[in-house]
């Protein structure tokens, strides 16, 4: 990997959920992720940028590549122009699902990484940011 770097992925349909889960899956790989921590950020990646598409309307996924000393890392942030969430703390309840999705939610999604931040309010969208280091 030649230093940080970033970018940005639409996620407005199921197709570029797909290609979003495998844009993941190769920066995960140039990060130096192990195997476990790949399929860990991928299927967080996938279940957030689901969730973008289903409850969002539709957003983008930005990417950044970070280097923390010899640590590396792949920062994602899933953002939409939606609804938001009204009832965070709901949302945010372990076994709690709207449907649909991978049965993950939120709190799933942030089981699986190593850092992750929610900002939302109802009528200015969702930003979800994850985060996973080597």
């Amino acid at each position: 990997m030649n230093g940080p770097a970033s970018g940005t992925h639409p996620v407005r349909t199921e197709q570029d959920v797909v290609l979003a889960r495998q844009q993941v899956r190769k920066l995960a790989v140039a990060c130096g992720l192990r195997l476990v921590d790949q399929t860990k950020l991928v299927t967080a990646a996938s279940e957030l940028a689901r969730n973008t598409v289903i409850y969002g309307g539709g957003g983008d996924m930005d990417w950044e590549t970070l280097e923390d000393g010899v640590r590396k890392g792949l920062r994602l942030v899933f953002r939409d122009e939606g609804p938001g969430i009204s009832d965070m703390k709901l949302a945010m309840t372990d076994g709690w699902t709207s449907g649909g999705g991978l049965g993950l939610g939120l709190t799933g999604a942030r089981r699986l990484v190593d850092e992750f931040s929610l900002e939302s309010a109802p009528g200015s969208g969702t930003r979800v940011t994850i985060c996973k280091w080597t």
